[in-house]
């Protein structure tokens, strides 16, 4: 093997305990597209953030050919998925080759390393089945992040879970925590399990997060399938079902983490309180705290617009956000032919187009949408932008119902491509930050934490980490609770209905009346957004609460 591993900075002493983060997706900048939304980006401010407390971290991952996929347009503008092949040269081969087994065969594995210096971030390792070793539909196991087929995906959890854990082993690093960021790679637990053959030690190496309440988030499988694919390791199934706890003959994957770890988190205070209510009545379950999620600072803020806020100076904050709108309004004018004006409010709808978030709340009752967006007296431009499930035909319907109602409005216009960079400039450029999850459906979400940090005001349910930062009119807009107990349709009745009067009688109107009362809620959003919400905070409370 040519190639060797040691942590590549000093650690901090505080920090000096040995821990691997394995994750299906990191966000860590836009040229390198091994992410899919929220969790991503998630993961990649906190691989910043280790590396700016110098801690003692080690991402795992996939390297993913095609990466999630490239978001473009068929002919009438509505959304096509395109699946181009990533290169990137920025990444050292390590030469590492060994295998892991899928379904009773050989699948040679081998492992590209981002070294710190390049993104400052904490070391991480991608994973590849991508070698001539390997038949074509073992080089699948590494094309597409969560390929709609059941077994591909099945493969690549096993790729993350056993091919990291023994990618490890090559490297001679052996972690004395092992981090599963979401069940994704459970099958490292059976790995462990493998190795040690004690359900003790297996826990007290494995600690868990989960990062949604949905349904679609927590993976059920088939048990036959899974062990016809060599999920469990060599592990006999009455083996595997004792440890588990697992009756019948499907896995619940959220469910055997929580029982196969020490520890477990939620991401924010009313997620862990949805958590408790989801899984709490099972058995067997580990200690479950909340560390709520947060972001990168130091990559997403704007520093011209703190100097600002830092200097009280308003005349530059208001400049510099006009700046910010005109380079978002290129990218308007460029995709959809609309010419937005910097002296108007904007507003923003951007982040994973999924059902419970809800994209299209705004076309609830679309005479009061028409009479919100050709009010001349308070004009608005609407911005959407988002990237459903590649295979998600439902949340691309939404997204093409969109395309297709902004074709009547000049004001309104729909974005592709929202990565990084494209979030980035949106976040700047909007003066309203909208979320609009149903309640208790969102475990965190993290997107208007770094609208925050650009100087955009969130309008949103108290939902996720809302209500830990949330204060009504002071730094924020909060659209009233409706009763969770009412069924979804009822729910999106009165939640949009508070959001149409919120919108009409507060938020436009201060904006356009009340300017300088505007400007304060701004400030105090760029303000109380940090530290809490900085992800060195977050870095810093899973060494000292969940490590």
């Amino acid at each position: 093997m040519s190639f060797s591993f040691s942590h590549p900075y000093e650690i901090d002493p505080a920090y000096k305990k040995k821990v691997a983060y394995f994750c299906m997706e990191f966000g860590i900048h836009q040229p390198l597209k091994t992410y899919a939304g929220g969790l991503g980006f998630l993961a990649g401010s906190h691989m910043r953030s280790a590396f700016q407390l110098r801690q003692n971290i080690v991402g795992i991952s996939i390297l993913w050919r095609y990466g999630y996929y490239d978001q473009v347009r068929k002919q009438d503008q509505t959304m096509e998925v395109l699946f181009e092949e990533k290169q990137y040269g920025f990444l050292k081969e390590t030469g590492i080759k060994f295998t892991i087994k899928v379904s009773r065969h050989d699948v040679w594995v081998t492992a590209y390393y981002l070294q710190p210096e390049t993104f400052n971030t904490a070391p991480i390792f991608f994973l590849s089945t991508d070698l001539p070793e390997n038949d074509y539909l073992a080089r699948t196991i590494s094309h597409k992040l969560y390929d709609a087929n059941p077994e591909t995906k099945i493969a690549s959890a096993i790729l993350l879970g056993e091919g990291g854990a023994k990618l490890l082993d090559q490297l001679g690093w052996e972690p004395e925590t092992y981090h599963l960021n979401e069940s994704h790679g459970l099958p490292l637990a059976f790995f462990l399990y493998d190795k040690y053959k004690n359900l003790e030690e297996v826990k007290k190496r494995l600690v868990f997060t989960n990062h949604t309440p949905e349904e679609a988030g927590n993976q059920k499988s088939n048990i036959d399938l899974l062990y016809r694919m060599n999920y469990f390791s060599d592990i006999p199934l009455t083996e595997m079902k004792a440890i588990t706890q697992t009756e019948g003959d499907v896995l619940d994957h959220t469910l055997a983490a929580l029982r196969l770890s020490r520890k477990a988190n939620a991401v924010s205070v009313l997620h862990l309180k949805t958590m408790k209510g989801i899984w709490l009545r099972h058995p067997g379950i580990c200690d479950v705290i909340s560390i709520t999620n947060a972001q990168d600072y130091a990559y997403w803020h704007d520093e011209n617009l703190y100097k600002a806020l830092r200097s009280n100076n308003n005349d530059a904050l208001k400049a510099i956000k006009k700046l910010n709108k005109r380079d978002l309004f290129e990218i308007v004018a460029d995709q959809s032919g609309e010419i937005y004006d910097e002296n108007i409010c904007t507003i923003v709808f951007a982040k994973r187009f999924a059902g419970f978030k809800r994209a299209d709340l705004l076309f609830h009752d679309m005479d009061r949408f028409n009479k919100l967006v050709t009010n001349k007296k308070m004009p608005l431009q609407i911005i959407w932008a988002g990237k459903p499930y590649p295979m998600d035909y439902s949340a691309i319907g939404v997204f093409d119902k969109i395309v297709d109602i902004c074709k009547k409005y000049f004001n309104c216009s729909v974005l592709i491509g929202y990565e990084l960079k494209l979030s980035r400039i949106l976040k700047r450029g909007a003066d309203v930050w909208l979320n609009m999850p149903r309640l208790t459906h969102e475990a965190s979400g993290t997107s208007g934490m770094t609208a925050a940090m650009n100087g955009a005001v969130n309008v949103s349910t108290a939902d996720g980490w809302v209500p830990e930062f949330a204060e009504d009119k002071i730094n924020s807009f909060i659209i009233p609770p409706c009763e969770i107990s009412q069924p979804a349709h009822v729910q999106d009745d009165l939640d949009a209905a508070h959001l149409y009067n919120l919108l009409e009688t507060e938020v436009l109107p201060m904006y356009y009346e009340y300017p300088d009362r505007w400007q304060e809620i701004v400030k105090n959003s760029m303000t109380d957004i940090i530290p809490q919400f900085d992800s060195r905070r977050l870095a810093k409370e899973y060494y000292e609460k969940l490590y």
